[in-house]
């Protein structure tokens, strides 16, 4: 097993491989993670929060505490706080994030959600704060981002910029709502890992609610997600090898090798390998670190720095949606588990998409940025699939029969993916209409009218 890889002795690719195959879990024993990052103001200036300062970033994560929290530091800096299996920790631009414990149910999931969200608004209400779920902060200039004192970040920032022109928009201005999910065996991987890829940007359409750029409409339904075609292709996108015969671990794990290396840590510290290779790591010719190989956990670590539309890392991370309200953060999970947890519902979605070309997937993750259930792919509307892919996730759910105090099962948290499926109407522009009509061409009403 991979756990037991020793800095003594070189890591092989056939290591690298178990560590993915050690992610394994029957199905009894599968989980749903679910993770989501909220841009924090000030109320009724609403402006951008400095770490520091007596209602800055540290402020809230100390005022948190008092709920059981644990810090997480970096030499004496206070990054994030941890509880149980669940984590908040700090994104660049001081966006929060909870990253949730592995739970059974959607409704675990939800409460989990609910309850993060109720202690940040008692401490935040004390310090005169405030939070949104939206994917891309609508009125900030990326200047007016204050820098979070994180050691990635520092690495990342100054790489970004070499790569590609939007990765500090990614860093700084934008949040997500995201799934982790558990596969069996290498070929349920595969499977699942197939479906969610190609089905991911049809719930990127389904979850557009970034429309606003610097106070202006941006011309795009997810600003998030074009961010993320112009980031960095080194490790981003939509991963083609991945729909091609004999795809498994070790595939990925070749992919992740040649993915551009940000950091290592050592005592604690990031040293910056921006652009180096995991493989002449492996063999000890980084001259950042003569004669120094990696670790398994360095290994688990690098697999955190590529940025797929999904992900693989002991369990499959669901990447292509914008951050929501509450409702909507409910949502993005239990679509997921819905069809990755009933077989009979993951092979529904594998058929709304395996005829699709290699070439369309790519067109249709920047297609849905711009149009979202409008976009086209196969000859249909996207609009058409995401109608069939939130009913095939309510059958699987409702196949699951995982039912609340109230006996009422999962599938009540896919009404927000229902109406707007069946409407055709993404949240994005329920939020232009409000711009061009109530809100009379003021963004910042959204501050007021879709903060938690």
């Amino acid at each position: 097993m991979a756990d037991v890889v020793t800095d003594e002795r070189p890591l092989t690719l056939e290591d690298l491989v178990r560590w993915f195959e050690a992610g394994e879990k029957p199905a009894d024993a599968w989980r749903v993670g679910a993770e989501h990052e909220k841009f924090v103001f000030r109320l009724g200036t609403y402006e951008t929060i400095p770490y520091d300062g007596p209602a800055g970033i540290h402020a809230l994560l100390k005022g948190l505490m008092r709920f059981g929290w644990e810090g997480v530091y970096e030499g004496e800096t206070l990054i994030g706080l941890e509880r149980g299996k669940a984590n908040v920790s700090l994104e660049p631009g001081g966006q929060f994030e909870l990253s949730g414990a592995p739970l059974e149910t959607m409704h675990d999931i939800c409460q989990e959600t609910g309850q993060h969200l109720d202690e940040v608004k008692a401490v935040a209400g004390e310090l005169g704060l405030g939070f949104l779920g939206l994917g891309f902060t609508p009125v900030w200039r990326r200047d007016e981002i204050p820098v979070m004192p994180k050691g990635r970040y520092k690495i990342m920032r100054a790489y970004m910029p070499k790569v590609g022109n939007l990765g500090l928009d990614m860093m700084f201005r934008t949040c997500t709502v995201q799934a982790n999910l558990d596969f069996s065996s290498e070929s349920d991987m595969v499977a699942k890992f197939r479906a969610s890829l190609a089905l991911q940007p049809i719930a990127t359409a389904l979850f557009a609610n970034s429309p606003f750029v610097e106070g202006k409409p941006s011309g795009f339904l997810s600003a998030r997600a074009n961010v993320w075609t112009d980031t960095d292709p080194d490790r981003t996108g939509m991963l083609d090898f991945v729909f091609a015969d004999g795809f498994g671990y070790e595939t990925y794990a070749n992919y992740a090798l040649d993915v551009p290396m940000y950091f290592a840590k050592r005592g604690g510290q990031y040293v910056d390998l921006s652009g180096r290779s995991f493989r002449r790591f492996m063999d000890g010719q980084l001259d950042e670190l003569p004669g120094d190989r990696p670790s398994i956990k360095d290994w688990a670590d690098h697999t955190t720095t590529a940025f797929p539309e999904v992900r693989l890392k002991q369990y499959l991370e669901m990447r292509g949606a914008d951050s929501a309200p509450l409702g909507r953060l409910c949502a993005l999970p239990a679509l997921w588990a819905g069809i990755f947890y009933d077989q009979a519902a993951l092979a529904a979605a594998w058929d709304l998409c395996k005829g699709w070309q290699v070439e369309d997937h790519e067109r249709l993750r920047a297609d849905v940025a711009r149009l979202g259930l409008k976009a086209q792919v196969g000859g249909r509307s996207v609009q058409d699939v995401a109608r069939d892919m939130v009913a095939i996730a309510r059958q699987g759910l409702k196949n699951r029969a995982r039912l609340n105090a109230g006996m009422v099962d999962e599938t009540v948290y896919l009404a927000d993916l229902e109406e707007i499926a069946d409407s055709g109407i993404t949240p994005a522009e329920r939020l232009l209409d409000l711009y061009n009509g109530p809100w009379k061409g003021d963004v910042r009403h959204v501050f007021e009218d879709f903060a938690y």
